[in-house]
């Protein structure tokens, strides 16, 4: 028994040896493509094309933020406002503007969200704090929309409410469709 159990394992042995002096002399070949894909940002084909849906340009977009704040504090100015500018307080929204008193009495301030966007963008980013404040202060929250054009602009266009319901946990942000947003502008005049 043991000695068929020796030639047994001699020649598993020889066996495997041989499969490991077979593999030694393993050539590979050639690779063959059977397919391919070529990858081209998406922003790459609308510069091309000549659509501005993104501005890489920081001093751009921040030439497009200072028109478009310019825009609101002197509509709100024109309504005999005190307006201020809060926007570097990371609060939730960029102008607090304080109507006059009537017969004595304070009226609550307005808490105005600006987004500039140069002509022929489709969407707007809003942080979730934005949005948060817009829900928990529907009352006072405004968003103000104003389309730039080089030095010209469309606008400010009003949106009271514009948030519909609470990012979940762990969103930063939400891009809002612009012409979706614009359907529910009205004049700032209509606001007041």
């Amino acid at each position: 028994m043991a000695r068929r159990r020796v030639e047994e394992l001699t020649a598993r042995l020889e066996q495997r040896k041989k499969e490991l002096e077979s593999m030694r002399s393993v050539v590979s070949s050639s690779p063959v493509v059977i397919g391919g894909a070529l990858v081209i940002p998406q922003g790459l084909l609308a510069g091309r094309k000549g659509e501005t849906n993104f501005s890489p340009d920081a001093e751009a977009r921040s030439r497009v933020e200072q028109i478009a704040m310019k825009a609101v504090m002197d509509v709100e100015t024109g309504f005999g406002h005190d307006v201020k500018d809060v926007s570097a307080e990371k609060c939730g929204w960029d102008v607090t503007a304080r109507p006059p008193k009537v017969d004595g009495k304070l009226l609550e301030d307005r808490h105005i969200e600006v987004k500039g966007r140069a002509k022929g963008q489709s969407t707007i980013t809003v942080s979730r704090n934005e949005i948060i404040y817009g829900l928990n202060q529907s009352d006072k929250f405004i968003l103000a929309i104003v389309i730039v054009d080089g030095e010209e602009h469309e606008g400010p266009y009003y949106i009271k409410e514009p948030f519909g319901q609470e990012p979940d946990f762990g969103v930063a942000s939400i891009n809002y469709d612009l012409s979706d947003l614009l359907s529910r502008g009205v004049a700032p005049e209509k606001t007041l």
